[in-house]
């Protein structure tokens, strides 16, 4: 029997969560690929899609038993945590149905981020669909949501001055390097990565003055393309330790899982160094830097929980924008919501027509041997009349049910139609016929689809 689908968001974030525990949550663009197709194998879960930045680890999935679902999915990040499910749940967030949507499209609009309106979640958010709609794990409610969201984060830049200042990560660590350190013209910065990040980085600290940029990472050609944009240098990694001895600040942003700099490592280049100070921001989740060399003298390690001081300063002048960016996303919000209960709404309107017309025919067939002398003109004037009845019969019920208008009404009409009509069998039916069809899973779900909560529900953290 085919039951409820529901939305479902689970989550942590920088406001819910330090670095310490987001890290152990922290996904690969693999593991994240891996990780959905875990999840869309359960029995509780029909799609899903996992979303991981530096800021926050999101799974959304639409859910045959959204109880079920979600205590699956707890089970699983804690255990990719290496702790017991109690212990993530006050860090957790939940959202359903609506509120789930509205927490995406919050995501992919920047509202939800450290630095609101930031730019690069955009991508991000649209990468994580794109890896799991190659893995097959999407469907018909969360290819829309995403599109839907993706296409709300486009108009919340477009349409505010939400993310006219330009104010990113990168931006605001080196904010936190030239109030650690002062000026930075002459300061010797060591790049660790040659990412989105790490290249936002080098431009910021360009715009500083800083002409001596090294930049480590595995990817050579990627970072020789950006060091030779900003008047840098290549290193390779195991050249890391004699640049470390020369630097001043130290900037790390890699998708590595593993710390990159370790503490013994650090302890023989301070000794050589002669315990000079040493600047370390690391903005990668997980973090390249073990934040144990924070205990080293001379050593002065900020991570992305330290930014979170920085930006309260820089974005006072957001505010405002946010509203507006908020009453714009609230609009989108309604118009999925109306594509939602059309979901609801569609399927039972055809089952109540099959219904009815599986009635017209048994009756007649019921009735066939009564009628020899009817010529072949008679017999199908007679067919029309009943499927005239029958359409006559339900065009009022259908009518009322099409203009309901309120989600409570709609789901209270489906329900009475449901359960008068016992459309139940029907609509079982369509459900196994499209899964059965291979490539089914869109029109299976179509099938069985239950209302989606209000578009006015309370916002998420």
């Amino acid at each position: 029997m085919t039951g409820p689908r529901e939305l479902l968001a689970l989550g942590i974030s920088h406001k819910t969560a330090p670095v310490a525990l987001r890290e152990k949550l922290a996904l690969t663009e693999r593991e994240a690929e891996r990780f959905v197709a875990e999840l869309a194998s359960l029995p509780s879960v029909q799609e899903a899609v996992a979303i991981s930045t530096c800021n926050r680890t999101e799974v959304y999935c639409v859910a045959a038993d959204p109880v079920a679902a979600e205590t699956d999915l707890l089970g699983k990040l804690a255990r990719r945590a290496g702790i017991r499910p109690t212990e993530l749940a006050d860090a957790i967030y939940s959202p359903r149905n609506c509120d789930a949507a509205r927490q995406l499209f919050r995501v992919t609009s920047g509202l939800e981020s450290m630095i609101v309106g930031e730019a690069e979640v955009q991508g991000q958010v649209k990468r994580a669909y794109e890896t799991a709609l190659s893995s097959g794990t999407t469907g018909p409610l969360t290819n829309r949501m995403f599109s839907a969201a993706l296409s709300t984060g486009k108009r919340v830049r477009t349409e505010t001055q939400i993310g006219a200042s330009r104010v990113s990560v990168s931006s605001v660590a080196v904010d936190l390097a030239r109030e650690a350190v002062g000026d930075l013209t002459d300061r010797n910065v060591v790049i660790i990565g040659a990412g989105e990040t790490s290249e936002l980085t080098a431009r910021a600290l360009a715009d500083q003055g800083v002409t001596t940029i090294f930049v480590a990472n595995r990817h050579a050609q990627r970072a020789l393309a950006m060091a030779e944009r900003f008047g840098g240098a290549v290193v390779s990694l195991d050249e890391l330790p004699v640049r470390l001895a020369e630097a001043d600040i130290v900037v790390s942003s890699t998708s590595s899982p593993h710390p990159i700099v370790g503490v013994e490592e650090l302890d023989v280049v301070m000794r050589a160094r002669g315990h000079r100070p040493l600047l370390l921001i690391d903005i990668a989740v997980p973090r390249d830097i073990d934040p144990a060399v924070a205990d080293l003298d001379g050593v002065h390690l900020r991570d992305v929980d330290d930014l979170q001081r920085v930006v309260e300063r820089n974005l006072s002048g957001r505010e405002a924008e946010a509203h507006h960016a908020d009453a714009l996303l609230e609009r989108e919000l309604e118009r999925f919501h109306r594509w939602l209960e059309t979901l609801d709404v569609v399927p039972v309107i055809a089952a109540l027509h099959e219904r009815g017309e599986a009635i017209a025919r048994q009756v007649l067939a019921e009735n066939s041997g009564r009628w020899e002398q009817l010529s072949d003109a008679d017999r199908e004037r007679l067919e029309l009349m009943a499927s005239t009845i029958v359409k006559r019969l339900l065009h009022q019920p259908i009518r009322t049910l099409k203009a309901a208008g309120e989600e409570q009404r709609t789901y209270a009409y489906v329900q009475a139609l449901r359960e008068l009509f016992g459309l139940e069998s029907q609509l079982r039916s369509a459900f196994e016929s499209a899964a059965a069809d291979g490539g089914g899973r869109d029109e299976a779900h179509e099938a069985a689809v239950t209302p989606i909560g209000s578009a006015r529900g309370r916002k998420q953290r």
